[in-house]
């Protein structure tokens, strides 16, 4: 995934432009978020949001995005998404709203894709295979981009080190610094682990 999807407003992976609620990494196959949306109870909704993305107002937005959809006005594109997260936070005082907006939809977003894309499922059948791949004393490293990635890696890495699978994994996770971040935004929320093979 690049950053030229994310910012390709026809692929739908931002609520900052008007789009189709897609999210596909592949839109030729399986279903995108708006489809996904249409039949979603409330009560998975939250689990995802929950699961996915630790988003603080689960409840909140699953209740309005069910209800929006329950009454016919279906959310077939980004700002449609991004207007009944805005609604859902409505009881936010003024002064905070704009920046509790901004942070729901992002991880709202986030969770949609992850569960549109299967991203977890992908990753744990990656990290199973990794060491079949890795030569004696080979090195890997991944970077993750939320914090339901990096548990993953991390409980893989710590797991297998105990099976003497890999005799090294980082001990602390890797961050960008300041000046990274500055250069490129999109690098704050990366978080880097690595592993050497037994």
């Amino acid at each position: 995934m690049s950053s030229m999807q994310i910012d390709n407003p026809d692929r739908g992976f931002t609520y900052k432009k008007e789009g189709p609620l897609d999210l596909r990494l592949d839109p030729g196959k399986g279903i995108s978020a708006a489809e996904r949306l249409k039949d979603i109870t409330r009560e998975e909704l939250q689990g995802m949001l929950t699961e996915n993305a630790d988003e603080p107002y689960a409840a909140e937005i699953a209740r309005t995005v069910v209800s929006e959809i329950k009454r016919g006005n279906a959310i077939e594109t980004t700002t449609g998404l991004q207007q009944a997260v805005e609604k859902a936070l409505s009881f936010i005082p003024e002064a905070e709203r704009r920046e509790a907006v901004k942070k729901s939809c992002q991880r709202t977003f986030q969770a949609l894709r992850i569960d549109i894309n299967s991203e977890f499922e992908v990753l744990f059948q990656f990290l199973e295979k990794l060491p079949d791949v890795l030569a004696e004393g080979g090195r890997v490293a991944i970077l993750t981009f939320h914090s339901g990635e990096d548990r993953i890696v991390k409980q893989s890495f710590k797991q297998l080190k105990r099976a003497g699978v890999y005799r090294e994994i980082a001990e602390e996770v890797i961050r960008p610094s300041a000046e990274e971040c500055s250069i490129n935004s999109r690098a704050r929320s990366t978080k880097m682990r690595w592993a050497v093979k037994a």
